[in-house]
């Protein structure tokens, strides 16, 4: 059954001991974080700031960051469930008869029951700020000491195309100038970039509605790497299994999660860029100043009683990290759907999302490993993967102890590495270009004749099973 908020979903957290209120007063500036970081590296609990200094609004941290908690949050045992449930709706399926028709109507039912519902009204809107609203009565956090500022971590940014009206949530952070303007972190790849590209091309201001904080699948979806055009919305209804109720905006035709605790209405003006940054990021390094768009803020709108939450990210593992782990196991049915050869893949959290993917293949013909690298160096957000390392189908990627002795033991470097050019995430700091450079495909596959090699390749080591059964068997007896 789907959570009916946030609020809801603390309330599990703290009835299985996985969450901690802290009653003492702790500062947003820094001290936060520090407590934060220390939680998180050493496998700790959800946190509850109830008195953040300066602001009458607790601060809800580190939510999502342990596997526990993300399977929690999108009420799973197994974060694998999901994308085998996403491919049930993409398996194409063409009625030719008509009970193959009637077959075909109960997925489509099942669908439509995951497209947002709009309602008149919802918590969100029991506080309604349109006279002087200010962004000083939350407690924003800065989290690293040569941060340019408070940053909002959690917001779910919502926009529309300017052309089409298509909806789109996504999770930009937003450097907090003062009262009322922000920096809007929208990287060049970005569909929020791109919806304000398009309302610059016309000198139109941009409706921007920012939701903080609801329940967890529409916290995770607006995190999601989905097409350009499809709506996080109705990902989010999948997630949950039941509708997102939309609400609309004070100010603009936007609609946000009624769910939600706290919601920024405002509007970014066409041609105009402020210096952001920098800032903490996930990769464990400061991103640099920049120029981005500037959001203005135009009326609050929140709970009673809401619950402001952040994210801080640094250097890994970071609660951010269990988010990209929870999106590799989501959308990797997906991909085995565009490459069957794939068996399994896993983006290191030492990786940063975009520097590092390794994937087992099941190897077939020649030159299989580059067609893959090639291949996902072509696919959405996997096309800025910096390295990419393929294995056989039998090595287990989620062991870097393996991988790397995989890598040692079969790679001949003149032969098995390849290097490109290509694309690169925007946070990427050791290119020479902003956001385009150097790409590394090492395949450490075992070689074949078919791949052209000659020589006798040595088998693994192994201990035969009788062995192994006969000393699992008898091992009290050794008193070890």
């Amino acid at each position: 059954m789907a959570y009916k908020d946030l609020r809801d979903f603390i309330k599990i957290l703290e009835q299985k001991g996985l969450l901690k209120r802290i009653a003492i007063e702790v500062d947003p500036v820094l001290e936060i974080a520090e407590i934060n970081d220390r939680v998180v590296k050493a496998g700790g609990p959800a946190l509850l700031f109830e008195r953040p200094r300066g602001s009458k609004i607790p601060c809800a941290a580190n939510l999502f960051g342990s596997f526990e908690r993300m399977r929690l949050a999108l009420e799973v045992e197994d974060l694998d469930e999901i994308g085998e449930r996403m491919l049930e709706f993409i398996e194409p399926e063409i009625p030719t008869r008509f009970i193959e028709k009637l077959k075909a109507l109960p997925k489509l039912k099942r669908l439509a029951d995951f497209l947002p519902k709009y309602v008149k009204s919802g918590p969100c809107k029991e506080v309604i700020i349109r006279e002087n609203p200010s962004l000083d009565i939350f407690p924003i956090l800065k989290t690293w000491p040569e941060d340019g500022g408070r940053f909002i971590t959690l917001p779910m940014v919502f926009t529309k195309d300017p052309e089409t009206g298509a909806r789109n949530c996504g999770m930009y952070r937003m450097h907090v100038y003062d009262g009322k303007t922000t920096g809007m972190h929208w990287h060049m790849h970005k569909d929020g970039a791109r919806h304000f590209r398009r309302a610059e091309e016309t000198g139109a201001r941009l409706p921007v509605a920012v939701a903080i904080g609801s329940d967890p699948a529409v916290m995770y979806s607006s995190t999601a790497p989905l097409p350009p055009d499809i709506d996080e919305m109705l990902l989010a209804g999948f997630l949950r299994q039941s509708p997102v109720e939309m609400v609309r905006c004070e100010t603009s035709d936007l609609e946000v999660p009624a769910n939600s605790e706290i919601v920024l209405e405002g509007y970014c003006e066409p041609g105009e860029r402020r210096v952001e940054g920098p800032f903490g990021d996930h990769t464990g390094y400061y991103s640099l100043k920049d120029e981005f768009p500037v959001f203005h803020l135009t009326c609050i709108t929140m709970r009673k009683d809401a619950i402001y939450p952040a994210t801080i990210v640094g250097k890994p593992p970071m609660e951010d990290c269990y988010i990209g782990k929870a999106t590799e196991r989501i959308f990797l049915p997906l991909l085995k759907k565009q490459l069957p050869e794939v068996v399994d893949m896993d983006l290191p959290m030492e990786g940063v999302f975009h520097n590092m993917a390794v994937v087992s293949i099941d190897k077939k013909y020649p030159g299989q490993a580059r067609k893959v690298m090639y291949a996902l160096w072509g696919m959405g957000q996997m096309s800025f993967t910096k390295m990419i390392v393929v294995v056989d189908s039998w090595v287990d990627v989620h062991n870097p102890s393996e991988v790397a002795w995989r890598i040692g033991n079969n790679v001949d470097p003149k032969r098995d590495v390849v290097i490109v050019e290509g694309p690169l995430d925007v946070l990427e700091h050791a290119s020479e270009i902003p956001a385009y450079g150097g790409k590394l495909g090492i395949d450490a596959t075992k070689k074949l004749p078919m791949d052209g090699f000659k020589r006798t390749w040595p088998p693994d080591i192994e201990m035969s099973p009788e062995i192994k059964e006969l000393v699992s068997r008898r091992w009290e007896d050794y008193g070890l």
